[in-house]
């Protein structure tokens, strides 16, 4: 059969090639300590799993709208205007099945061979992926240590060209844990004043996990772009709902016709509980959130000073996300080396930063979304190895 040339340029996420194989150790009988999954090790809090529940029992169980239930889109268009001091038109939000489907999306319909796509880099893999595959020249941002794994508005704007069709933007970030500061943010939107052509892709999946008073600065708030600006977020990390496949997007009134009909096509409506379990998260109590976050940064201390310990070791502190960034260069390890080692001599399943793009050699990802007595573990583990190679 001869397959679409397209899917030889598609990549993949290793996070989950590394999971299976962490899961084919631990199946042999090998104790393997998962620091590579980006995902809360929280339960999904009890009043959202009982919304789905009810919805269930209540016969709310066909199609919706290929866009979500009015009720939820309501609810996170208040939920962002709340938020952000600003008026977000329910009409112009889309329920998705994650945040994926939103990049998958956005750059769908903006990419093809001839215009370039900016994304960060390091950064999540699939924004090159989904590049790659539509044939647009994925052009990396570079996202530095010494910047603290934030943008630079003046190197961002220096890489748009008259082929630039969409930026990628990414705060919290991952896989570094950065957060760009506000000062950073006005002078990209002030830049993008002499681009109009060009969209932007906000992604803010971890506006909610930030650490050290830092306050999430969302594009939302810059009236000047919102006319081609797409917002992406959802549930699945703030609320523990990796699984249930979960997200939304705001969309510029020009492309959410474009969204809409790809909806109807590809995925038809995100599945009816789930959306009634989105409306229990957003409108619900959110002290699980809070504490959740509390959780994370005791974690994030340890890993830090933890890591900052071990030979050939250095680390900046993350300021969002759940993920530390360490720079591994002075262990003599290429990256992907390390952590393949580490994971089939020490049982400590991370990620090799070049799988997050090609700045990433040098690094590792690190998820301190696990307990912190498995953290305390991993990092003695590592010690153990470095000592000994």
């Amino acid at each position: 059969m001869e397959l679409n040339p397209a899917f030889s340029r598609i990549g993949e996420e290793n996070a989950f090639a590394v999971l299976a194989r962490a899961q084919a150790l631990a199946a042999q009988g090998k104790h393997v300590i998962n620091l590579g999954i980006g995902q809360p090790d929280f339960k999904t809090p009890p009043h959202i799993v009982q919304a789905a529940v009810s919805a269930l029992q209540n016969g709310e169980h066909g199609y919706t709208a290929a866009t979500g239930i009015p009720a939820l889109r309501e609810a996170v268009a208040a939920e962002l205007g709340s938020r952000y001091n600003t008026t977000v038109n329910e009409e112009l939000i889309s329920i998705m099945p994650g945040g994926k489907v939103t990049m998958f999306a956005a750059i769908l319909m903006l990419g093809r061979p001839g215009v370039d796509i900016l994304y960060p880099d390091p950064g999540f893999p699939i924004y090159r992926s989904m590049i790659e595959y539509t044939g647009a020249n994925p052009v990396p941002i570079p996202i530095r240590e010494e910047n603290g794994f934030a943008f630079s508005a003046e190197e961002t704007l220096s890489l748009i060209t008259p082929s630039t069709r969409l930026l990628i933007v990414n705060s919290p970030a991952n896989p570094c844990g950065g957060v760009t500061p506000k000062a950073e943010i006005d002078a990209l939107v002030a830049g993008l004043a002499d681009h109009p052509s060009v969209a932007i892709l906000s992604d803010e999946i971890y506006d909610r996990l930030l650490y050290d008073d830092e306050t999430h600065v969302s594009l939302l708030s810059y009236p000047s772009i919102r006319d081609r600006l797409i917002l992406l977020n959802g549930w699945s990390k703030t609320y523990a709902m990796t699984g249930w496949r979960l997200g939304y997007s705001l969309w510029p009134e020009a492309l959410f016709d474009a969204v809409r009909k790809l909806s109807v096509n590809a995925w038809s409506c995100v599945n009816t509980p789930s959306q009634y379990a989105a409306l229990a998260a957003l409108t619900g109590p959110q002290d699980s959130v809070d504490e959740m976050v509390t959780t994370f940064d005791e974690r994030r201390q340890f890993v830090v000073a933890a890591l900052n310990e071990l030979p050939g070791i250095s680390c900046v502190t993350p300021k969002g996300a759940f993920y530390a960034f360490p720079n591994i260069s002075h262990t003599g390890w290429k990256a992907k080396a390390l952590a393949s080692a580490l994971l089939e001599e020490a049982g400590i399943a991370v990620i090799g930063g070049p799988d997050f793009g090609t700045l990433g050699e040098g690094y590792l990802r690190l998820s301190y979304a696990n307990s912190l007595p498995n953290i305390e573990q991993a990092i003695d583990r590592m010690a153990s190895f470095l000592n000994e190679h």
